[in-house]
């Protein structure tokens, strides 16, 4: 389920790409595919440990289908990294594009997380920041205390004009921006009004089955209408920004 528009971003194989709280890998993995050099960085270990053996599964995928004269992943490689987002162990001017998906509310101090982020990006390179969007996640909140009170949680919430002021302070033109995943945010106002850990709930559960099938299946049944609803109640917020050239 990615989030990032890559040709929005600009991703091209041989960029160097840094995915800023990688989570599960799903868009260092993504731009693996499309031939980045990537780093995957998150400050959960045991994360970037499932990470890593992914990427090395797709490096070797690639290896072993070029050999076979087939389609590979365009060469693509990657690097897991545990790091803290205000501190990034990276070099400056590093990147070529940074993508932070879904990570900038769990900080708080993001403003130091996003002068890093404009810190290792190369002049001329893109970023993509996504959010989770203001007033679905206001409902959220007001839905349940549990949701963003819970250790590791979400400590704000973003309007949009907000974050680009932010970005626009570390340096960086806004160049665009979208909504996307309208389809999650009733599901997560189910799971606030059930209890955020309650994933059995037949409710709950029923819904999940729906976003599986959504994902795997990529079908018009479920793709139109969210195309549809995502300028209305899209659950995530995307801005893209380019670091002016030196």
């Amino acid at each position: 389920m990615l989030t990032v528009r890559y040709e929005r971003l600009g991703v091209r194989a041989g960029d160097r790409l840094l995915d800023l709280g990688s989570g599960g890998g799903r868009h260092a993995f993504e731009a693996m595919r499309l031939g980045a050099v990537v780093t995957a960085l998150d400050a959960d270990a045991a994360e970037i440990k499932g990470t890593a053996a992914m990427m090395a599964a797709l490096a070797s995928e690639d290896r072993s289908t070029d050999a076979n004269g087939g389609m590979g992943a365009n060469g693509g490689v990657g690097t897991a990294v545990v790091a803290d987002a205000i501190r990034l162990p990276l070099p400056t001017a590093s990147f070529d594009r940074v993508i932070a998906a879904e990570v900038l509310e769990h900080i708080t101090d993001d403003r130091s997380a996003i002068a890093e982020l404009a810190r290792v990006l190369r002049p001329g390179g893109t970023m993509a920041v996504t959010v989770p969007r203001w007033w679905p996640e206001l409902v959220t909140w007001a839905i349940s205390d549990e949701y963003h009170l819970t250790p590791g949680g979400h400590v704000r919430i973003y309007r949009r004009s907000v974050l680009e002021r932010r970005l626009a302070a570390a340096g960086l033109e806004v160049y665009g921006h979208h909504h996307a995943h309208a389809l999650h945010v009733p599901y997560w106002w189910l799971r606030a009004a059930v209890g955020v850990g309650n994933d059995g709930h037949r409710l709950v559960r029923a819904y999940h089955r729906v976003l599986v099938w959504d994902i795997t299946a990529h079908t018009p049944l479920t793709r139109i209408p969210e195309a549809v609803l995502n300028p209305l109640i899209g659950k995530s917020a995307v801005v893209y920004a380019r670091k002016p050239p030196a």
